[in-house]
């Protein structure tokens, strides 16, 4: 079975920083895009960042400058470094598995459980 798992989400401060994994099983890692969406209390699925089977990265305008996401195909691992965090990026954050070698946005086929990320003082 394909599992994508994701950990790392938490309570923080404005202006802080997490770091979020996703390990992933059952599927060939580096064959595949992959990325990371969100969900706010209240709305619907809001896609932040990709990174296709080539290592080339793209971001949503609102996470750009502040979010770097990267993948170990070592570990089979998908990560997600969130730094200058605000309260508006509160949210579910869940990893995301594409169809295919390219991101495309929240077209994905898999997606995991989902790691809440809270950011208040």
């Amino acid at each position: 079975d394909v599992q994508l798992v994701e950990s790392g989400g938490g309570l923080v401060q404005p202006g802080g920083s997490l770091r979020l994994s996703c390990a992933t099983s059952g599927f060939t890692f580096v064959g595949y895009a992959m990325g990371w969406v969100r969900q706010a209390p209240g709305k619907g699925l809001e896609w932040v960042s990709g990174i296709n089977g080539s290592g080339g990265k793209t971001y949503a305008d609102s996470v750009k400058g502040r979010f770097t996401i990267s993948r170990d195909d070592a570990k089979n691992t998908l990560y997600l470094q969130m730094n200058s965090l605000k309260p508006e990026d509160t949210a579910v954050y869940i990893c995301a598995k594409y169809p295919a070698w390219i991101v495309s946005g929240t077209k994905f086929d898999i997606r995991g459980q989902g790691t809440q990320v809270t950011v208040s003082s």
